[in-house]
């Protein structure tokens, strides 16, 4: 899986997460509200259930189960300052928030 974290969002993961080296967290995919159809990544600090792989950025390791693998297979995560906002990219799917064919 080709998964791609930038140190600058795993900096600010540690930062509000109050996250330390060696840390983990879970990221999953997210459905939107009733009638949405939105996608989105959660994030939360726990190992996921059953088989998993694994990418370390900025002393955190972030894992992702076999389940939500083709979300975020492709996807860079990165905090961009100027907006103050995580920002999720993924060539592979066009919309991330709304991915068709999936």
């Amino acid at each position: 899986m080709d998964l791609t974290i930038t140190d600058n969002a795993a900096g600010l993961y540690k930062k509000e997460m109050n996250l330390a080296d060696g840390d983990a967290l879970r990221l999953y995919v997210r459905v939107g509200g009733i009638g949405s159809g939105g996608f989105s990544a959660g994030v939360t600090k726990e190992l996921p259930e059953g088989t998993y792989m694994t990418k370390e950025s900025g002393g955190i390791t972030f894992c992702i189960s076999e389940d939500d693998e083709w979300y975020f297979d492709g996807m860079t995560i990165d905090f961009n300052q100027d907006l103050g906002e995580v920002q999720f990219t993924n060539p592979k799917i066009e919309d991330v928030t709304n991915p068709r064919g999936q």
